[in-house]
């Protein structure tokens, strides 16, 4: 395959993995961290004020694997582990920003969300973490939320 065809098609495969972890972070949402994982995820439920959750084992755990993907990808002949890699560190980003930051707060900054999507997907973590609990609950995504949370535009978003 010429070059910029398979520089095209490995875009094309990192962004596709970028979407695909929303999957993937909706499923072990739900079935890990509501279901046999709530031991690891249950402190993240309830505000303990501390720095670090015992929660925050599954960030490290996709960081891990991210990591091992770029790093064999790039030394492996910069092959498709790499786009692989980098698309699961873009959505560990996009988690980390929009859930970590704008969300809880766990780095402190002054924002108020403009973005009618972002207050969708704010407002859908407000609804999880009202209504959830071990092995129930709704609204498991993270970087996605269905049009049904929007809120009405002066309606500010509650953390």
């Amino acid at each position: 395959m010429p070059e910029p065809l398979l520089i095209a098609l490995y875009l094309f495969i990192m962004i596709l993995t970028f979407l695909f972890m929303e999957a993937v972070a909706w499923f072990l949402h739900k079935y890990v961290m509501h279901g046999f994982g709530w031991f690891l995820h249950e402190d993240h439920h309830r505000y303990t004020g501390k720095r670090f959750e015992k929660n925050d084992v599954f960030g490290l755990f996709f960081a891990t694997v991210s990591i091992i993907l770029i790093f064999t990808g790039f030394f492996g002949d910069f092959d498709i582990r790499f786009f692989l890699g980098i698309g699961v560190a873009m959505y560990g980003a996009g988690y980390f920003l929009v859930h970590d930051i704008f969300f809880h707060r766990r780095v402190k900054i002054k924002y108020r969300p403009k973005s009618q999507y972002i207050k969708r997907v704010l407002h859908a973590h407000t609804v999880h973490h009202q209504k959830s609990k071990a092995h129930e609950g709704v609204c498991f995504g993270f970087l996605y939320a269905s049009k049904k949370y929007s809120v009405p535009e002066e309606t500010p978003v509650s953390n």
